[in-house]
């Protein structure tokens, strides 16, 4: 097999996160201080919100906002079942279950309009997934869950920067949640934030972060340690004067890949509703069933990498099996099988992207002749 020439994923570190993290070290400061807090200011900013609470990752992010939303043993969260498998594990980890709800074929998000009959007197809040960078249709959800008083809280984690109706990703819910894993649009390296309006809940997020401690060694609650360090946020606040660039960057890479790619026979694009700004946090096409493993190994044998994001939906996973999950949702399974990520991160050169379109051609060409 040829190695890979274009990556799937490409973090930009520059020189300006460098020299942020030096001054951290320099500082001796470096667990949670000054940084985490002008951070979280900054990125409240970004989303619009009035409060952000920094943690470790955005899977302790989403641990911690159910927590604080007093999700527990007994409760039920309805959210997607087509995510990496955090989305999921989150709501277990707070003892209460998962309620899986089929997505939209059309924009891989839990699809609105089949939450309602999910509902029981055991739901306590929607988590829904804005899933490779375009919002959940958050209008309905919210509808759905003042209607039942339902908590909603955002799984942002692929949605750096996108916007719903005019309202950013992050300010759409009671509370959301943001990862800045190394290969999303923005990075800390590790890292997650939760963000929201309400003072009440920033409060009890940042006591869950810190093991309870309502004031220093005085634990009034039960919590973790989900702190954040001033090295990652030194890192993020270098990022967020970028994303941006960044994220202008991916659209106007997918926009092209959209534009080349929309009448290559075997392949649909994505799909970009009017009212959104998609960040693409992925590219991502279907194909044929049955095809995708061997678009996928012509692609990487050219030199163009690939990912399948996902493969598995989180009720098939072994542990899930195991905890008596038997979901069959026909739109999320056929997605699992058919879905490719193509490249489109900002480091993308005009060439890498003539490659990608002049390859994907040819495989469609071979495939139907």
């Amino acid at each position: 097999m040829s190695k890979i020439k274009i990556p799937i994923a490409n973090p930009i570190i520059g020189d300006e996160e460098i020299e942020e993290v030096v001054k951290v070290l320099k500082s001796g400061f470096i667990a949670q201080g000054p940084k985490v807090a002008e951070f979280e200011k900054e990125f409240a900013k970004f989303v619009n919100t009035k409060y952000a609470v920094a943690t470790s990752s955005g899977t302790t992010a989403l641990h911690a906002a159910l927590l604080t939303c007093g999700i527990g043993e007994g409760d039920e969260v309805i959210t997607s079942p087509f995510s990496f498998a955090a989305t999921g594990n989150s709501i277990l980890y707070t003892g209460a279950k998962p309620i899986f709800v089929d997505i939209d074929p059309d924009t891989f998000n839990i699809d609105p309009y089949k939450i309602e009959e999910a509902i029981t007197d055991k739901t306590k809040a929607i988590m829904p997934v804005h899933l490779y960078g375009q919002a959940a249709e958050m209008g309905e959800i919210s509808k759905i869950a003042k209607k039942y008083d339902l908590f909603v809280i955002e799984d942002a984690a692929q949605a750096h920067g996108a916007i719903y109706k005019d309202k950013k990703v992050g300010s759409l819910g009671d509370m959301a949640c943001f990862s800045f894993y190394p290969t999303k649009n923005m990075t800390t390296s590790e890292g997650g934030i939760i963000t929201t309006d309400n003072e009440e809940l920033a409060e009890k997020a940042k006591m869950i972060r810190a093991h309870g401690e309502s004031k220093r060694y005085e634990h009034a609650i039960l919590g973790y340690n989900f702190r954040m360090t001033d090295i990652a946020a030194a890192i993020g606040l270098a990022q967020l004067n970028k994303i941006g660039k960044f994220n202008e960057k991916r659209i106007a890479n997918a926009d092209y890949l959209t534009e080349k790619l929309k009448s290559v026979e075997g392949i649909s694009t994505p799909i970009r509703l009017n009212n959104r700004k998609h960040v693409y946090h992925q590219y991502t096409i279907q194909v044929k069933q049955g095809m995708r493993d061997d678009w996928v190994k012509l692609l990487n044998e050219n030199g163009i990498g690939t990912g399948i994001h996902y493969p598995i939906p989180i009720y098939k996973q072994e542990l899930y099996i195991e905890l008596g999950y038997d979901d069959q949702l026909e739109n999320t399974e056929k997605a699992a099988n058919n879905v490719i990520s193509l490249p489109v991160h900002p480091s993308l050169a005009k060439e890498d992207l003539e490659s990608i379109v002049k390859v994907l051609k040819e495989i469609s060409q071979e495939f139907s002749n």
